[in-house]
C-alpha cells in the first residue's frame, strides 16, 4: 500500500499533540492530550516523562483509529518538542530517575550564578553561542544528577542516559535501541559546541555529567530509527524529522534563506532569524543557535526567547478571571482607543531575552482610577508585541542582518488586534501562517524529505500557505512614544 501520510508528534509544554498530515501538507486529524504540571517548590517546574510517553502512544493509536488509517499508509513519524526540557533515565529499567525539568524551571539558578561569578561565561558563549542561564538544559541536568539518590553512582557505571524530550520518546519508540537527538535540540543544552558540531567534553565536565549519558547526533532529515512492534503498531515505521519546536516552526515557515524570520507565539515565544551557514556571534542579549541540520550542513540563526507571551493570556483567564476565553481579548482590546498609559510587563518567571534578568517580577504600571478591565487586557496583548519588537530590533540594528519578512504562527496569532499592533510596532509586514500547527508541519517536512515523501525544498515551498499579511499603519511618532513607555515600564520591574 502506498504511503499517504506523515504522523507528527508535537510534544509541547502543556500537552502532547498528534497530527496526521497528507501529501499536500493538509491537516487531516489532530488530537491533543494534556499532561500534569508539577511545581514541587518555588521556581521548580516538572513533567512526568512516563505520563507524556503514554499520552503520545495513546494519541497515535487514537488518531489512526479515528481517521481509519492503517500503519501501512504512514510514511514516517516526526517529532518536535518543547526545547531545553530535560530528563535522565535508567537504560536498564527504562524508567526516569526523576521527573523531567521543564524549560521554565529555575532550579539551576544558583549554579549558573556561580559559574558566571567564576568568569566562565565567555568560554561557554564562545563554544555554544548561548549565555549561562538556568533556562538551558545543562544546569537542570546537573541538579538532577546531584540531587537524586543513587543517580551519580548509576551514571558513573554507564547505566543512565539523558536527553531532551525528543530523544526520550525516540528511545522509547525504538524499544531502547536508538539513543539520538538532532542538532537543533543539542544546541539548546549548553553542552554542545555549535562550531565543531559535537558534545563538548569541557562543558560536560563543568556540569558534572558523563559522556556515556549523551545521545548520538544526527541531521534532522536522517532516519533516526524505526518503531518497535512491541511498543506501537504491528509494523516498524521510520522515525525522522526530529526538531526542537521553534526550529521546526522556522522550517515549517519556509525560512530557508538569511534575513527570513519567524515568531512563534505559544506559552512563551521564540524569535528566530536565519543568518546562513556561518555561526556569527549574536548581539548582546541574543544567542546564536542552530536553526536546523539538513543535507549534511546546518543553518544558523539569531534567536531570542521570551518567557511569557500566550501564558499572559492564560493568567488573565485562569488566575485573574478577567476573561472567560482567550478569544475575548480581541474585542476587549478594541473597545478602548488605547491603554491610557497602562503597561503590563509579564515577568512572572523573570525576563528572558534581551534582558536575561531572573530577578525581575511582573508589574502593571500607569493605572489610574479610570483604568478598566479592557485597558489591562489591551496592555497584556501589547506586551506580547513589545517583547517581540525588543528582539527583532536588536537583530536588525546590531546584528547587521536585514529583516526580509516576519512570518508568525501559534494560537495568539489568530488575534487580529495583536497581529496588527505587532506590524505597527515593527513597521514591517507580518505574514500569518494558515496553519497554527507550524512546528508539527516543519518536522513533518523534514520527515517527508528523509523518507522520500517529498522530493526537495522546492516542492515544500509550493506547500506553504499564509492567510493574511498585516501592514504597518501607525505613525512613527506614536510608535516611538508607545515603545518608550514600554522600556520605562520594563526598567521599573528590574529595580
Amino acid at each position: 500500500m502506498t504511503a499517504k501520510y506523515i504522523l507528527a508528534i508535537d510534544q509541547s509544554t502543556s500537552a502532547s499533540k498528534v497530527i496526521l498530515f497528507d501529501k499536500s501538507a493538509g491537516l487531516v486529524k489532530r488530537i491533543s492530550i494534556p499532561h500534569k504540571q508539577f511545581y514541587p517548590q518555588q521556581g521548580f517546574v516538572e513533567h512526568d516523562g512516563v505520563e507524556i510517553f503514554n499520552n503520545v502512544v495513546n494519541g497515535m493509536k487514537q488518531v489512526l483509529k479515528e481517521s481509519s488509517v492503517t500503519p501501512d499508509e504512514i510514511a514516517g513519524i516526526s517529532i518536535t518538542n518543547q526545547r531545553e526540557t530535560s530528563i535522565i533515565w535508567d537504560k536498564t529499567t527504562g524508567k526516569p530517575v526523576a521527573k523531567a525539568a521543564v524549560w521554565q524551571c529555575q532550579r539551576g539558578t544558583e549554579y549558573c550564578d556561580k559559574l558566571k561569578a567564576e568568569g566562565k561565561e565567555p568560554m561557554v558563549r564562545e563554544k555554544t553561542g548561548m549565555i549561562i542561564d538556568p533556562y538551558f538544559s545543562a544546569s537542570k541536568l546537573r541538579w538532577i544528577i546531584n540531587n537524586t539518590k543513587g543517580a551519580k553512582d548509576k551514571a558513573q557505571k554507564g547505566d543512565l542516559l539523558l536527553g531532551t524530550m525528543d530523544s526520550w520518546l525516540l528511545w522509547k519508540f525504538t524499544g531502547g535501541k536508538v539513543h539520538a537527538t538532532d542538532y537543533s535540540n543539542a544546541c539548546r543544552t549548553l553542552l554542545f559546541n555549535i562550531k565543531t558540531l559535537t558534545w563538548d567534553d569541557e562543558l560536560i565536565k563543568l556540569f558534572d555529567l558523563y559522556p556515556s549519558m549523551f545521545p548520538e547526533l544526527k541531521f534532522s532529515d536522517e532516519i533516526f530509527g524505526e518503531t518497535d512492534t512491541s511498543v506501537i503498531f504491528d509494523k516498524p515505521i521510520p522515525v525522522s524529522g526530529l526538531l526542537g519546536d521553534s526550529h521546526a516552526a522556522l522550517f515549517g515557515q519556509n525560512c530557508f534563506s538569511p534575513g527570513m524570520a519567524k515568531a512563534t507565539y505559544g506559552t512563551g515565544s521564540s524569535i528566530m532569524m536565519n543568518i546562513g551557514n556561518n555561526a556569527v556571534e549574536a548581539p548582546e542579549g541574543l544567542v546564536t543557535s542552530i536553526g536546523y541540520g539538513l543535507k549534511g550542513k546546518v543553518d544558523y540563526v539569531f534567536e531570542g526567547n521570551i518567557h511569557c507571551t500566550g501564558d499572559t493570556i492564560n493568567w488573565l483567564m485562569n488566575d485573574l478571571n478577567l476573561i472567560d476565553n482567550a478569544a475575548e481579548t480581541e474585542d476587549l482590546a478594541k473597545s478602548v482607543d488605547s491603554t491610557k498609559g497602562v503597561y503590563l510587563v509579564p515577568a512572572f518567571v523573570g525576563l528572558g531575552a534581551p534582558y536575561w534578568d531572573n530577578s525581575a517580577r511582573a508589574s502593571i504600571t500607569g493605572m489610574g482610577r479610570d483604568t478598566t478591565k479592557a485597558h489591562v487586557v489591551r496592555a497584556a496583548l501589547e506586551s506580547i508585541a513589545y517583547q517581540v519588537k525588543d528582539l527583532i530590533d536588536l537583530m536588525v540594528k546590531e546584528g547587521g542582518i536585514e529583516l526580509k519578512e516576519l512570518r508568525v504562527d501559534g494560537g495568539p496569532t489568530r488575534n487580529n488586534f495583536l497581529m496588527q499592533f505587532q506590524s505597527d510596532m515593527l513597521g514591517r509586514g507580518v505574514i500569518r501562517s494558515t496553519i497554527e500547527e507550524v512546528s508539527a508541519l516543519g518536522s513533518t517536512f523534514m520527515a517527508g524529505l528523509a523518507t522520500g515523501f517529498w522530493k526537495d525544498l522546492e516542492e515544500i515551498k509550493t506547500l506553504y500557505c499564509s492567510d493574511r499579511t498585516f501592514t504597518a499603519e501607525m505613525d512613527s511618532n506614536e510608535n516611538e512614544g508607545l515603545y518608550s513607555g514600554w522600556k520605562k515600564a520594563v526598567e521599573r520591574t528590574r529595580l
